[in-house]
């Protein structure tokens, strides 16, 4: 049994120890790709067609070859079946560019590994965040589509940096914000705001990545009667929230314990109601989750 998997488009396992990329592949030297993380959670993968979607908005942003999301369900399910274990599996869709400059030959594969263990943990403990400047105008959005954003490329050199610095400055994560001072996202997960009964999160027309967790999260509790509502956020609406959390694939839904060194409001409970009512979306779909994913 491997601590790691991975799968081809064609549905067949590969030695993920083996090389894969070649020397001069696109999505390696210039990071000119996309990609998505899927969690795999009791041998079903989570959103897995909200996931697709975006790959395929993701690829068209940058002019690659479309994902077939048959090939790409087959490739999960392998990928599924190879891993053969109950625990999560962090499972990363590559869609590359390859050799061919015109993409006529994409670089496509399923790579899974364990969920860390820290993630795992920072989920029960909450995080101490670091707000942190991405220097991007939000207005320019719809006048500059060549920026990405919005977009999963594999160009997350700087959401690697910003996770770094913030750690070495002692937090636990980070949240961009534009020069306004709107908060946009964390580096690899959406913001959730709760105030008053109500969920917020920043609009994707800000230019940030529309969340497949948050998305799952907002359906799971507007059934249960919350309000939910897409909104531009400052940092003065985190100092004042119910709770302020991170979701994502790996985040699930992460309590945010502190800003800038500053602690926020106790939000233990809040945490495990929508916790628990994103876990129950689950359950719920387990069975139809992995169907969707073998079909």
């Amino acid at each position: 049994m491997t601590d790691r998997v991975l799968a081809l488009l064609d549905g067949t396992l590969a030695d993920p120890a083996a090389p894969l990329v070649r020397a001069g592949d696109l999505g390696l030297m210039r990071g000119d790709g996309v990609f998505e993380t899927v969690l795999v959670e009791d041998a079903a993968p989570r959103e897995l067609t909200a996931h697709l979607a975006r790959l395929v908005r993701s690829a068209g942003a940058l002019g690659l070859p479309a994902p077939h999301p048959a090939a790409w369900r087959r490739c999960v399910a392998a990928a599924v079946a190879g891993w053969g274990r109950p625990d999560e599996l962090s499972l990363t869709l590559v869609h590359a560019r390859g050799t061919a400059p015109d993409g006529s030959a994409p670089t496509s594969f399923a790579f899974g590994m364990p969920v860390s263990p820290k993630r795992r943990r920072l989920r029960g403990t909450g995080v101490a965040v670091l707000s942190l400047a991405r220097g991007v105008d939000p207005d320019l959005v719809g006048r500059a589509p060549w920026l990405l954003h919005g977009v999963k490329s594999l160009s997350y050199a700087v959401n690697m940096a910003a996770t770094r610095y913030a750690e070495s400055q002692g937090a636990d994560d980070a949240v961009f914000t534009a020069p306004d001072g709107t908060v946009l996202e964390g580096p690899t997960s959406t913001v959730v705001v709760a105030h008053d009964g109500v969920l917020s999160t920043t609009p994707p027309d800000l230019g940030v990545l529309p969340g497949t967790t948050q998305a799952a999260l907002f359906e799971a509790a507007e059934a249960a009667g919350w309000r939910v509502a897409a909104r531009r956020l400052a940092l003065a609406d985190l100092w004042s929230a119910d709770g302020v959390f991170l979701t994502s694939a790996g985040h699930k839904v992460t309590r945010v314990r502190s800003l800038d060194g500053t602690p926020l409001r106790d939000s233990s409970a809040l945490a495990a109601e929508l916790s628990g009512l994103l876990e129950a979306r689950y359950a719920n779909r387990a069975v139809h989750s992995w169907n969707e994913a073998t079909t």
